[in-house]
């Protein structure tokens, strides 16, 4: 997969949910903090999001906010409201509870949305998500971001309809979808004057090949001069522009991507560890155990054992 595709699917843990919601004045609600990310579109009128931090954000028709990382945040129809706690948790939004009180007259309703949220492992987070800011805004533009108005379009008839066969797996696919598109359209939003971070990076033909040559073929023994040659640089200069964007140089990016499949896979199979070890590019489990060691302060088969653990606990 691609770096973006990748760096999603390894912090995505659980099903995603969502809900259209209408709502009239007065109206004001606070979300807690959570494992997770959330994000609300406008459809009709017009509220404010009052982040965790930061000022109160107006949003109008067509907006579309993203909170990749849930530290709390509240929506009303003005600042100045009082805001009600809203209890609820990723697994009762997932068994259909509305994440807000639905307006039963919609012809009264005021504003009209839609709600979602994603369950996300913030603790091997990928650096192009991390170095988000706590929300995203994506304002309503004309012509601007035709998949992701076409995503949201799809999810909101979705949700509008009765169930039917199949919506399930296509209210899941959507939100899928939608998040890849949300970040997608914040990072082809970044001025092109900017040099450094992921944006960059992504921009970038030389550093986004080696990023994809790696995400291809991780277990490859890839070299510095190896990805130069990918983007058309020598050595020096490639491994300067990369270092610069990535934070990482390159070698150091490869590792820590490989750990971070590798733990994936002790976690989420039961593939031996010298299959594991090959997937990341490994020749011996002694260098692979040595390696993980290293990035974990734990031995793989210890860090496979707690996390069966700790999933018996959660569903035990």
């Amino acid at each position: 997969m691609d770096v973006l595709s990748d760096a999603v699917a390894v912090m995505r843990t659980g099903r995603p949910h969502s809900s259209r919601t209408r709502l009239r004045p007065p109206w004001g609600v606070r979300f807690r903090p959570q494992e997770g990310a959330g994000f609300h579109v406008i459809l009709q009128g017009s509220c404010w999001l009052i982040p965790a931090r930061g000022e109160p954000l107006a949003l109008g028709v067509g907006d579309v906010v993203f909170l990749p990382r849930e530290l709390g945040h509240g929506l009303a129809d003005s600042p100045s409201r009082p805001l009600t706690d809203v209890h609820l948790t990723y697994d009762d939004l997932a068994r259909g509870r509305a994440a807000l009180p639905v307006d039963a007259d919609a012809t009264n309703a005021r504003t009209e949305m839609l709600c979602g949220a994603y369950r996300l492992d913030h603790s091997r987070a990928h650096p192009l998500l991390t170095e988000l800011p706590d929300v995203v805004h994506l304002p309503a533009r004309v012509g601007r971001h035709p998949a992701l108005r076409g995503a949201i379009e799809l999810l909101g008839h979705e949700l509008s309809t009765r169930p039917r066969p199949g919506g399930d797996a296509a209210l899941a696919g959507l939100l899928d979808l939608l998040l890849l598109y949300m970040l997608r359209a914040f990072y082809e939003d970044r001025p092109d004057h900017v040099t450094t971070g992921w944006g960059a990076a992504l921009r970038d033909p030389a550093v986004a090949a080696a990023l994809r040559a790696v995400h291809d073929d991780p277990a490859r023994p890839w070299t510095v001069e190896s990805l130069a040659a990918r983007g058309g640089l020598s050595r020096a200069a490639f491994a300067r522009r990369f270092t610069s964007m990535v934070g990482a140089p390159p070698l150091g990016y490869l590792t820590w991507w490989r750990m971070t499949i590798a733990a994936r896979l002790l976690r989420e199979t039961d593939l031996p560890l010298r299959a594991v070890a090959e997937r990341t590019g490994y020749t011996s489990e002694f260098a692979f155990a040595r390696a993980f060691k290293r990035e974990f302060a734990t031995a793989p088969g210890r860090y496979r054992a707690d996390a069966s653990s700790a999933r018996a606990a959660l569903t035990g």
